[in-house]
Order: structure tokens, then sequence, then C-alpha cells
């Protein structure tokens, strides 16, 4: 016959399932208007201020202390398992809970008394809420997730020595608790769905104290996104307090169930269904919180931004303040040397004139080798000394290790002074280098004076021009060379044809060309060289490829060679003569220059317009300044029909004669195509037609050419 003590033990059994199937009921009556009432009404802080991080780390601890040594028993396992670090700060929490201690016990009793009774579970939740009627909803979540991990940690003591420990055993004893090990497979699903309720309550409770960590001078608590999220805290604040109130009242159903167990699988689907609901709490807060550092990262850039813009913009004693405010405040302030040998502080470029070179990375081996000829080349005066710093911009959202390989092998190739690292660059100078200096893909070199004065947004046009001769490569420098320049031989070809001097002192013709079509090509050189002939003239003829057309252009200028056709450059001077080119368009537009008033602009914007057909074209000079220039089809057929002006040829020169026979030549049907990169800034609002003169219409096109 069972004693009044056990049947009062087991009966406490039935009252806890009792109060977990009461969660039905209330699921959804919880969210409406008039509940939500009800818990803001429980709500009267009194201004209190409670530490709260130390005492969740705390509970973080016990309660993941105890989980991994419930799903070891359940699986079988014999004895506890403490593999985790504890690293609580004890005079931390020592401090936060002086004067917690009775307000946790008090919620511990409260808890505990309502479980064993059988009570309500949102009359208790309620109770809680009014106990706790002056604390911050932070404090209300952490105080009450305390007082469960003081009952649950108790209570998982008493289980887990009970085997080894004496006082544990009669603890039990007393409590008539189950073997655990020994009901392992019936209490498994519980002990499952519970672990699952914990993690997801814990998970909502940092979420919600991160909230109230969010610092108030980048976002504010009247406007979203982190108003609605404090708008949807007390809700949260009431799931978790019932979520203790359902795992205590399981953890309390295990009393007086030593002999007999008798369970329901409706407590486990209750508490799955629990947990459920708060793990989407949790994905609804956390999807608020990414919100609201979003806001922060955005208005703390914007911040920046303006500090550095105020900055740059301020005249300095020297350039250093602008140098370091390059990169992130955490970020020590070294960089590569230009040896690759050491990393040093960015001290050593104090003071010195400095070219920023700032690219992807996708930046052509062409143009740093061409850049460090000029970098490490002959200086033209003893006052010319500069040094160059590559800020490499990168998309740190889809950064992997090829890229990290490929920043590697470009770091290395360079021999200037370059970052330790991408992410070493301030997110804020990244915004105002793409917005102010306007750079997208193609490189651009900001040159700042000794005192980090800003002297040109993009160097890199005037120096692809004219070299070290534009130094300290200020905007004022560049439109002084403008204005002492003419289109002329050397302009065109600078010193890429190392022959050029002496064709011109024996005033040979020259002529340039280029295109990709190889039968064009012979024939055009073919018949050229045939009237150079008759007219008994000196001719050397230089084929300088195409742009943006490497392998192609390659494997042609081999054909030229091994025919003996012509001259041809190689690579770099190919990639060189059609980047000048762009440059010297781009360096007048950023100059204002109106292509009707700029025959140079006029003349440049036409050799880019032949080079982007697919037909060749040829441009031909005697001595410096004497030029015509046409496209593939009629260059060819004048030359075919030499006959027609051999005459004129003979009584005014070969360009003259041959100027005249090309304006003869109606042209009715032409397309003129100019390509210009479409990220380089500076494209010309007006274009006019390079064999008729009339303006051109703009159209996009998106290219994607793999050589």
């Amino acid at each position: 016959m069972a004693t009044p003590i056990s049947l009062s033990l087991s009966s406490l059994a039935s009252k806890s399932q009792q109060l977990v199937r009461n969660e039905r009921r209330m699921l959804a009556a919880s969210d409406d208007g008039a509940m939500m009432k009800q818990i803001q009404s429980t709500h009267a802080p009194d201004g209190r201020v409670v530490d709260v991080k130390p005492i969740l780390q705390v509970i973080d601890n016990v309660l993941h202390h105890i989980i991994p040594n419930i799903d070891h028993a359940m699986n079988g396992g014999t004895g506890p398992i403490d593999a985790l670090d504890d690293r609580t700060n004890s005079s931390a929490v020592d401090g936060a809970l002086d004067a917690l201690a009775y307000i946790v016990h008090k919620i511990c009793c409260e808890v505990s008394c309502k479980c064993s009774g059988g009570g309500d579970a949102h009359a208790t939740t309620m109770g809680i809420l009014n106990m706790l009627s002056s604390y911050s909803w932070d404090a209300k979540v952490v105080l009450t997730l305390a007082a469960f991990a003081v009952n649950f940690g108790e209570f998982w003591l008493i289980v887990q020595l009970c085997t080894s420990n004496s006082l544990a055993k009669s603890v039990a004893l007393l409590k008539q608790l189950p073997d655990i090990l020994e009901h392992s497979p019936t209490l498994k699903p519980h002990f499952d769905a519970l672990n699952k309720l914990i993690n997801a309550m814990i998970d909502v409770t940092k979420c919600i104290v991160e909230f109230t960590e969010l610092p108030s001078e980048f976002i504010s608590i009247d406007v979203p996104p982190l108003s609605t999220a404090m708008a949807h805290i007390p809700t949260a604040t009431y799931w978790i307090i019932w979520s203790v109130v359902a795992c205590a009242a399981q953890v309390t159903g295990l009393v007086g169930m030593r002999h007999e167990f008798i369970t329901s699988t409706s407590e486990a689907w209750e508490l799955s269904s629990l947990a459920h609901k708060v793990s989407s709490i949790h994905e609804h807060l956390q999807s608020l919180l990414r919100l609201c550092y979003q806001r922060i990262d955005e208005k703390m850039l914007l911040e920046a931004f303006e500090d550095f813009k105020r900055t740059i913009e301020t005249p300095q004693m020297d350039n250093l303040k602008i140098l370091l405010k390059i990169f992130r405040k955490e970020e020590t302030y070294y960089l590569l040397n230009p040896d690759k040998t050491k990393q040093v502080l960015i001290d050593v470029l104090r003071r010195k004139h400095v070219l920023l070179l700032i690219s992807d990375l996708d930046i052509s081996h062409e143009e740093i080798r061409v850049l460090e000829a000029l970098y490490k080349g002959e200086r033209v005066s003893s006052e010319l000394n500069y040094e160059i710093l590559w800020l490499p911009i990168v998309d740190r959202s889809t950064w992997n290790d090829g890229y990290e390989q490929k920043f590697l092998s470009l770091q290395s190739i360079m021999s200037w002074y370059t970052v330790n690292h991408p992410f070493a660059i301030e997110p804020a100078v990244i915004k105002y280098i793409m917005e102010v200096w306007g750079f997208v893909k193609k490189p651009i070199a900001v040159t700042l004076d000794p005192q980090g004065k800003v002297l040109c947004p993009n160097a890199l046009n005037m120096m692809w021009i004219w070299g070290n001769s534009v130094f300290p490569f200020s905007s004022e420098k560049e439109e002084s060379f403008w204005k002492a320049e003419a289109w002329t031989l050397e302009l065109l070809v600078d010193r890429l044809e190392p022959n050029l001097p002496t064709w011109v002192n024996k005033q040979k013709v020259v002529c340039f060309y280029g295109g990709v079509q190889m039968e064009w090509i012979e024939s055009f050189t073919t018949v050229t060289k045939g009237v150079a002939k008759a007219l008994d003239i000196g001719l050397e003829m230089v084929y300088v490829g195409k742009n943006n057309a490497k392998e192609r252009v390659k494997k042609i200028t081999g054909l030229i060679k091994e025919k003996k056709l012509s001259h041809a450059w190689e690579d770099d001077n190919v990639w060189f003569f059609w980047n000048r080119l762009e440059s010297m368009l781009y360096s007048k537009t950023q100059h204002g220059k109106a292509i009707e008033n700029d025959f140079i602009k006029q003349e440049v914007m036409t050799l880019l317009a032949y080079d982007g057909s697919e037909n060749g074209w040829a441009v031909f000079f005697t001595g410096s300044d004497e030029m015509v220039r046409a496209n593939g089809e009629k260059v060819l057929s004048s030359m075919k029909s030499f006959d027609e002006w051999e005459k004129l040829a003979k009584q005014m020169g070969f360009i003259p004669a041959l100027r005249k026979h090309l304006e003869g030549i109606i042209d009715e049907h032409h397309c003129t195509r100019l390509i210009l990169p479409g990220n380089s800034g500076g494209i010309p609002e007006k274009v006019q037609c390079a064999e008729c003169g009339r303006p051109m219409e703009m159209y996009f096109m998106y290219r994607c050419c793999v050589e």
C-alpha cells in the first residue's frame, strides 16, 4: 500500500503535465493587443541599472555545462563530462549579483512553488513580470534565467553525483528522483526538447541584451529598425519567462518518479513547439539586429567619410595625418617596403611627394612595368623625388584564398610601398576614393604634396603622356603642358619607337597602322611599299596592333615579322600606345576641353574610333607634324588607285596628295564606333564622327573579351 508521502510526490507529475498543457490555449493569445497591454502594464522601471553581462555569462556557463552532460547521459555515457572552459570573472559577477541574490532566490521560489502546485503558466509568468516591474526588460529576462539556472543546476548536480556522492544520493532519495540512465529511453525526447528550448532561450536573451548595448550616438531608439525591435522585446521577454516556467515544470515533474515513470509524448511535443516559437522570435530579433548594425555601420561610415573629407580639405603641416587616416584605427600603421624585405611605419612617407596608386586586383602587369620604369628611371632633376603607395580596393564580401594569392602575387612585383593587406584600408576612405576621386575599376594615381594637399585626383594620365617631366604631377602642371603641346609625331609615339628620330631626320614617310585582319594588313603593306617605290621616297611602316586584343595582336605580330611586312611593336609598347591615347582623351576632358575647339582631342578620338572597328587604319607622317590618316578601307583603296593621284603626288608630295585624294572620296555608308571604358570617368558628353563630323549617338555596351 502506498504511503501518503509517495502519493504526494507522485501527484507532482500530473500537475506539471497540466501546467505544460495550459500552454496551448495561450500560444496565440499572448501576441494580441490586449495581452500586449497586459504585459506592458507590469513594466514600471525605476531607472536602476543592472550589469547583466557578467550574470548572463554565468548563466551561459551553467546551462552549457549541463546540456552536454544531458546528451552524454541520454546516449548511454557514464560519469560527468566537464570539458568546457570556465572563463567566468568571479569578481565581476559578485559585484553584479551583490544586490540581486534575493530577487533571484525569490524568483526561484515562485517558479518552484507554482510548478509544484500545478499553477497556470500564464499566471506564473505575469506574477514574475509584476515581481520584476521596476527592472528593465533585459534585466527581467536575465534574472529569471538566472533563477532557472540555479534550480536546474542544483537538480542536475544531484542527478549527476548521486551515484558517487552519499549526500547527493540521500537528497535524490528524498526527492525520489529517477535514475537518468535507467530511464534514458523514456526521458530522451523530453531532454532533447528541453535542450532545444534552453538554447533558444539563451539566444533570445543574448539578443535582447545586445540591443541595449547598441551605441546611442549612431542609432536612435525612436527610429526603425531599433524602435521596431524595442516594440517586440516585451513579447520576447514574456515568452522567455514562460519558457522558464515550462522548463521548470518539466524538471519539477521528475520529482517523485524514482520507481514509476509515467510520461506523455505530448509534453515533449509541447516543449518542441515552444522551442520553435522562441527560435522564431530569435530569428526575427536577429534580423532586426542585423538591420541595426547595418544602420550603425552606415552612420559610422558617413561620419568617418566626413572626417576624412574635412582632414584632406584642411591645410596640414605635413601629409602624415592624412596618410594615417587611410588605415583602419585598429590596424598598426605598417607598410611593406619597396624591397618587400620588411615592414616599415607609414612615417617613412612623411613630408614626401606621394602617389596613391589605387586599383583593384586586375591591374595589368604592363601597367605595373611602365609605372616601374618611371618610378625607377632617370629623374629629370634633383628635385624629382616621389614615392608610390599601392592601395588595392577589393570586395570584402567575396574575398577568398584565390584573391589572397592574387594580392600577394601583385604585391611581390611592385617596386614601391604597398599596404600589408587590402582590409587595412579604412572603408570610409574607400567610399571617398570612389565618390570623390572617381575610382571605379581603371587604376588612378592621386598625388599628395609633402603637406598632404591633393595636387591631382588622377596623375596617371599625365604620367603616361609626359612621364616624369610633368612632376610634381599637379593639375596646373598638366594644363601648362597641354598649352605648349601640338599634334605631332612625337606626341603620338613618344619614345615607343627608338628609330623615330633617325627616320624624321632622313625625311622618311612614317606610317603607323593597326587592325587585326591579316588579309588587309598584307594587302595594305604590299601596295603601300609599291607606292613609295614608285615615288622614290623613303618609307617606314610600324604595326601598332589593337587595343584590348593582346593574343590576336601577338599572333599577327609574329606573322608580320615572319613575312617581313613591316616593323611591329611588342606587347608592352602596344598596350602603352593605346593607353596613352585614352589618357590624352581623359586628360583633355578632365580639363574641360571641347572637341570642337581642340585639334589634338579630335585626332585622338579619331584614332580611338578607328580602333573601335574591326577594320584596319593608318596614319602617315612626314617630319614631325605633316600628317594624314584614314580608315582601312579608304586608305587601301587609295593606294590601289595610286595611278589616279600619282601625278599630284609628284607635284605636291606624298602626304598632301593623299590627303586631297581622300577628301574626294565620298563615303555614303559608314559605321564608326568609339569604344571607351565605362569605368574610367571623364567620358566626353559629345563626340563627333571621325568620318563625317556629325554627332555620334551614345549606346551602352557590355563586353567580356577573353583572349
